[in-house]
């Protein structure tokens, strides 16, 4: 059986984090392993509380993993601080994580902000160049590149520039835009290529971001392309955003196992 790591911090509401991303790998037939990165006391409508975990405990979650079970993928979230990024880069050069998928989380869905300003430079610096993917929204993409995104050609560069950490391939979604069609950019260093799919209504779109990166990775196990995996990736979370079960009183939490 196929295995994936998230290494993420925890979602107590269950729509985001470690738990979106497990629901994300056994839906995909991955056998799905964490090391939890923080706690948070979050629920639909947000943040009320984080408390990071120690880089050493995050390290040891990998190494006890890693060292066993065997992993054919990872993806990161919630990375609280700096001395936790250099944990997990660290333990990703040293044992020798394939397929790395790096979700750049800097805010929840309900827009709490849930990392240390010094994050981003540890990210640029020490993360993205072990790894095979990134998955920025737009407003993570600004910050990750440092510019203003207004526009096709913003995007475009801003891939570029993120690229230049080192990472193998760039995948700004589109979610943000507000547009009838959500497209996704996918830049590999030689082309891009535009992935569009209709959006679906409704607000219950908690985790979208997490699914994603841990979709990814799933099919990076099962041996994909991310160019293949990305419109699969599309359609789940349009289906799992249409099944939504409709809980919380704010941003309600997708179904990950509607089919």
């Amino acid at each position: 059986m196929r295995t994936a790591l998230t290494i993420a911090g925890s979602d107590s509401g269950a729509g985001a984090g470690i738990q979106a991303d497990l629901k994300t790998f056994a839906a995909h037939g991955v056998y799905g392993m964490t090391a939890i990165t923080a706690i948070t006391a979050q629920n639909t409508r947000g943040v009320t509380a984080v408390h990071a975990l120690p880089p050493e405990l995050v390290r040891l979650q990998i190494e006890a993993v890693v060292t066993d079970i065997g992993v054919d993928a990872a993806k990161t979230g919630m990375l609280a601080t700096a001395a936790i990024v250099d944990a997990v880069a660290s333990a990703v050069r040293e044992l020798d994580i394939p397929f790395l998928v790096v979700d750049p989380v800097m805010r929840s869905t309900t827009g709490d902000r849930l990392s240390d300003d010094d994050v981003l430079e540890a990210m640029r610096g020490k993360l993205l160049p072990l790894a095979f993917a990134v998955t920025p929204n737009i407003p993570e993409a600004e910050r990750l590149a440092g510019m203003s995104i207004a526009s096709d050609d913003d995007r475009r560069e801003a891939a570029r520039i993120i690229r230049g950490f080192g990472v193998t391939a760039v995948i700004i979604t589109g979610g943000h835009d507000r547009s009838a069609t959500i497209r996704d950019l996918l830049y590999d260093g030689s082309a891009f290529t535009e992935f569009c799919v209709a959006r679906v209504a409704g607000e219950h779109t908690h985790g979208t971001g997490c699914t994603f990166a841990a979709a990814i990775a799933a099919h990076l196990a099962h041996g994909r392309s991310v160019a293949d995996a990305i419109p699969l990736v599309q359609q789940y979370i349009a289906g799992a955003i249409r099944n939504a079960p409709q809980l919380g009183s704010g941003r309600g939490p997708m179904d990950h196992f509607f089919r």
